[in-house]
């Protein structure tokens, strides 16, 4: 997979509104900038996300793309849902949404947390792979005890985790433990949201179907998918200070990028975009030398004055 890939949230749901049309640009530049690694899931748009890259995809059969899926999400969120005879049902719909015999990656989506201490759980997502329905499977987590909990699982191919300059935890165990089990982390949320894009004000007013509206305290899904959990004012003002870090040649969202990239055991970071520019200027984020020292140490220092203790206690 490429070491910058597309995460497609924002072409299914949650992000405003977006048109076929332009999900099918933000595609098309990703595939055009070497991106071969796109993240959906079977609850963005219910469903849309996945079938709009099964639509570009027919259209580009010369392509080679590694889709990664996720289940779970769309049904009750309590362990006894997470059974063999779901799985498949799951899976089936997925297949048939993505237009494919066999999906190259499948992840449980953040499942209650007992979920990933259950043998059942696992055994059942081996069945998949036995059977021929997937390559291989992941989960996507919502915190650090939660990774390493699936890291130890002998079979598990990828961690999905939270990981940016406003989200630093994982750093200590998670990759260090994924990295000696040789299991791949996939970087999401890597801009918070936007914040380290450094555009957004205080003023900045989001779309009312946007989560960056209805999610704010976890309304709707855990707080920490919408702005790293950070609180909007304070992610502004330190966003404003992580804009001045960035090196002659970066933007910031560049920046907060190549940060991820330059951590020991990341596999892939995949940024969300809505427009075939946003999609060009993340993937350039593989280009640039790496990060000097004092670079890496200010971005250190903010996050340890400024976001540390909003995040680490809950994530």
């Amino acid at each position: 997979m490429s070491v910058v890939g597309l995460g497609t949230w924002q072409l299914g749901a949650d992000w405003g509104d977006i048109d076929d049309k332009d999900a099918l640009a933000v595609l098309e530049a990703a595939a055009e900038a070497g991106v071969t690694f796109f993240d959906t899931a079977d609850v963005y748009g219910d469903g849309r996300s996945e079938q709009t890259i099964a639509a570009f995809l027919r259209g580009r059969p010369d392509l080679r793309v590694l889709v990664a899926t996720k289940m779970g999400r769309r049904v009750e969120q309590i362990p006894q849902n997470y059974v063999l005879d779901n799985f498949r049902a799951w899976n089936d719909r997925s297949r048939r949404n993505l237009g494919v015999d066999r999906i190259d990656l499948v992840q449980l989506h953040c499942p209650p947390t007992p979920v990933y201490s259950s043998d059942e759980v696992f055994d059942a997502l081996d069945t998949l792979v036995d059977e021929g329905r997937v390559a291989a499977y992941g989960v996507s987590v919502e915190t650090t005890a939660e990774a390493l909990t699936a890291i130890a699982r002998p079979n598990v191919a990828s961690v999905q985790i939270i990981l940016n300059p406003f989200r630093m935890k994982p750093l200590r165990e998670v990759l260090p433990a994924a990295e000696k089990a040789g299991v791949g982390i996939i970087a999401r949320v890597p801009l918070a949201s936007g914040l380290l894009s450094g555009t957004y004000t205080k003023d900045t007013v989001f779309a009312a179907n946007d989560h960056r509206t209805f999610n704010r305290h976890g309304e709707s899904f855990d707080q920490g998918e919408t702005f790293s959990g950070v609180d909007f004012e304070t992610g502004v003002e330190a966003a404003a200070e992580f804009s001045a870090l960035a090196p002659e040649g970066y933007t910031p969202a560049q920046l907060a990028l190549r940060w991820i990239i330059q951590q020991p055991g990341v596999s892939t970071v995949i940024p969300g975009a809505r427009s075939p520019e946003q999609v060009r200027a993340n993937a350039a984020a593989a280009e640039p030398a790496p990060l000097s020292d004092a670079t890496l140490t200010a971005i250190q220092d903010l996050y340890d004055r400024r976001i540390k203790d909003q995040v680490e206690g809950r994530w």
